[in-house]
């Protein structure tokens, strides 16, 4: 019955009426003493519900958020809405939220992310978005600069709303906006969402209809003191050379940020896995391709996101960047062909644990502050996910 599953988070209870009609015809071939109460709690645990009233009592939240936006989106002119992409942008506007729209697009799950002066810091992450994205340097020297600089401005703001979903890509944006207040604002609030119910794979607030947005408005919670100081910490983590009190983040629990630490955990496997060398998204990527076949990068991409990634954090661009320096250079572990991406021989080696990535490898790369050089002593992943020097 997947396929009446929907992506946006907007359910019609008289469809899921009829599905549990529906269903109930088939219990009671099976039982005839199958109840539609039965059926109806089969449904609801189906999309996410513990109970049919508690998935009735959320449709109609969502019917009503819908048809009373100025109740659910409460906000002002002057509140500013904070996301890092601009995903929510036209459907904030559609769901009638009057503030105005900031966004911090860095991707900080990506490339030399180091604790320096504000002028060194933006050309490092200026030169590397144009170099992974092909873009422009100068143009991404302006918007990175004018993104910061709105961003500065949240330690004085009146009214700002950080939007977050739960993976490594919208936490460490929420990381990098908190860690740069020297106090918190009057009124700083956050909407943290991990899982929308009726969705069965949630990726991220951007795939949600309006109404949903409307919906989400009334959860948003007040950003406190311990949640700027848990993020100061964590940033300066992230940013160090050596991935151990980061690792040490990943592994705790954080009650002001509560979604931080699984993040954190899972862009810790993007540094070198001990065994083979490759990040997660690496080794995914070669899994899939070994079991089908050549693919299209595109399609490796959405298999990725759809079933085999346990924390979706990329964007289909960043997911491309990531794999140019499997497939560039004299010993790659993809080719391209024109039936899309391949393994090489070398790529079935070291899937297998029979040759080791970085021994091969001739692209530099980063995790937060880590740096890791291909022939050079380097920080890898252990099996229980942590830290461990290695030499060549």
């Amino acid at each position: 019955m997947s396929q009446h599953f929907n992506t946006d988070g907007r359910l019609n209870l008289e469809q899921q009426r009829k599905r549990a009609k529906e269903l109930l015809a088939r219990l009671k071939a099976q039982d005839s003493s199958a109840t539609l109460s039965q059926a109806q709690w089969a449904i609801a645990k189906r999309l996410g519900f513990s109970s049919w009233p508690k998935l009735k009592a959320h449709v109609d939240a969502i019917d009503f958020a819908a048809r009373h936006p100025d109740f659910a989106a409460s906000d002002e002119a002057r509140t500013t809405h904070w996301r890092c992409g601009n995903d929510i942008a036209h459907s904030l506007q559609l769901a009638g939220f009057k503030g105005r729209f900031q966004m911090l697009s860095d991707p900080l799950c990506m490339g030399p992310v180091r604790d320096l002066p504000t002028d060194d810091y933006q050309a490092l992450r200026a030169a590397f978005i144009s170099q992974a994205f092909a873009l422009d340097q100068n143009e991404a020297t302006r918007r990175l600069a004018d993104e910061y600089l709105q961003l500065e401005a949240l330690a004085h703001a009146e009214h700002s709303v950080l939007w977050c979903e739960a993976d490594a890509y919208d936490q460490l944006f929420l990381i990098r906006a908190l860690a740069g207040l020297e106090r918190v604002p009057k009124k700083l609030e956050l909407i943290e969402v991990d899982r929308i119910p009726g969705v069965q794979r949630f990726i991220g607030i951007g795939q949600l209809a309006p109404d949903l947005l409307a919906w989400l408005w009334p959860q948003r919670r007040m950003i406190d003191e311990q949640a700027v100081q848990l993020a100061k910490q964590t940033w300066a983590a992230y940013c160090d050379s050596a991935p151990i009190k980061w690792a040490q983040l990943a592994h705790g629990t954080h009650s002001a940020l509560p979604f931080l630490a699984p993040a954190l955990l899972r862009q810790l496997q993007e540094l070198p896995g001990a065994r083979d060398g490759l990040s997660l998204t690496e080794r995914l990527t070669l899994s899939y391709l070994a079991e089908a076949g050549p693919k299209p990068a595109g399609r490796v991409f959405a298999e990725l996101m759809a079933k085999r990634e346990p924390l979706p954090f990329l964007g289909d661009m960043m997911f491309y960047a990531l794999l140019r320096p499997l497939i560039d250079g004299a010993e790659p572990l993809l080719t391209e062909t024109p039936a899309g991406l391949a393994l090489t021989e070398l790529g079935r080696a070291v899937l297998d644990g029979q040759a080791y990535w970085l021994e091969h490898a001739s692209h530099e790369r980063w995790v937060g502050g880590t740096r890791v050089t291909p022939g050079q002593p380097h920080w890898v992943i252990d099996a229980n996910l942590h830290p461990l020097w290695r030499h060549p």
